[in-house]
């Protein structure tokens, strides 16, 4: 995927350039400094994956919710990086587990490495990672991301439990999405909050905010594998379908499909059987159902309801972006 031009940026992302484009520069700083290593690889490929783009919500949501509260020290960018040491190690997890190829409209990295040099590196980013907070010092920020880190592990073996099985509910659905995504979310936002040394109130309104953000978000991210296309999206459309995921828009359109639609669900999903046009009939079913409509919505609820919880917090350009945030997550198309 081409990033958008200067010229076309959306307005929440010329906002936050305007806002905290230093810090995010400091941010990047961090981490191409922190992932200095006498292994050559390891830096290599972190760079790969670090440097091919991304939008840098998770570390973008640690400054903001820092510098919502008049922050003005220079630990918000260093815990900005680890948030996006975590995500980006994930993310090298999750391209092997799902033997993707590209990413952002690059090669991943196991596809350029092969599956081992990936796990290992993303270990590496973990443990780093670690190595870092403990450093820093601040048992409570410890804390909150390790939990992160155990329930979105937790989240991506649920997921893999539910690969292929259409059995799977709506809410085993959100459950996963909740672990395995909206929890870094989560866990971003409220670090903000405690290098402030702000309430718990405050701090519990920024975590769900961050969550609620988080569901908004996969749930777009898996309604534009039915209706994005490559060039946009940065990956192959339909890698979902392909990899047997069974996502809100498939939930929906099974339960709500025909006899013979189902039938076709579950050659495609369950025994991993793709006639000829199978993605572009799934597609087709989802629309027909209303299934991208309905998942959309679900994810517009969560990004009001994201939006909700900024209310009682400061009113400052911060909050605004934030609230900015979780309109694009559910406009953007990709």
């Amino acid at each position: 995927m081409k990033p958008p031009s200067q010229s076309n940026l959306p307005p929440v992302l010329k906002r936050l350039g305007e806002l905290i484009g230093p810090d995010l520069e400091r941010t990047n700083a961090i981490i191409l400094e922190q992932l200095n290593s006498q292994v050559a690889l390891i830096p290599k490929m972190g760079a790969h994956i670090i440097e091919s783009g991304g939008k840098r919500l998770r570390p973008v949501l640690t400054l903001l919710s820092a510098r919502l509260f008049g922050y003005a020290g220079d630990d918000d960018a260093l815990l900005a990086a680890v948030v996006e040491f975590i995500h980006t190690a994930t993310l090298l997890h999750d391209d092997v587990v799902d033997k993707s190829n590209t990413r952002r409209g690059r090669a991943t990295a196991n596809s350029v490495w092969g599956s081992k040099a990936p796990v290992l590196v993303g270990d590496y980013l973990f443990s780093r990672s670690f190595q870092i907070l403990v450093a820093h010092g601040d048992l409570k920020v410890l804390r909150i991301i390790a939990d992160a880190c155990a329930v979105i592990s937790e989240g991506e073996v649920m997921q893999l439990v539910a690969t292929n099985d259409l059995a799977t509910s709506e809410a085993h659905y959100l459950e996963v999405v909740q672990r395995k995504t909206a929890t870094l979310f989560a866990a971003a936002a409220q670090i903000g909050a405690v290098l402030n040394h702000r309430s718990p109130a405050e701090e519990q309104a920024l975590a769900l905010y961050g969550m609620l953000l988080g569901k908004a978000y996969q749930v777009v991210d898996d309604a534009l594998d039915y209706s994005a296309t490559n060039e946009v999206l940065g990956k192959s459309v339909g890698d979902d379908f392909q990899d047997g995921k069974i996502t809100l828009p498939v939930i929906h359109a099974y339960r709500h499909g025909s006899a013979e639609e189902r039938l076709f669900w579950s050659a495609c999903l369950e025994r991993k059987e793709f006639p000829e046009g199978a993605l572009r009939h799934a597609i087709q079913l989802v629309r027909e159902r209303g299934s991208l409509d309905y998942a959309m919505q679900q994810a517009k609820t969560f990004a009001a309801e994201a939006k909700a919880q900024l209310a009682g917090l400061p009113d400052t350009p911060e909050r605004e972006a934030m609230a900015m945030l979780a309109d694009f997550s559910v406009e953007r198309s990709y």
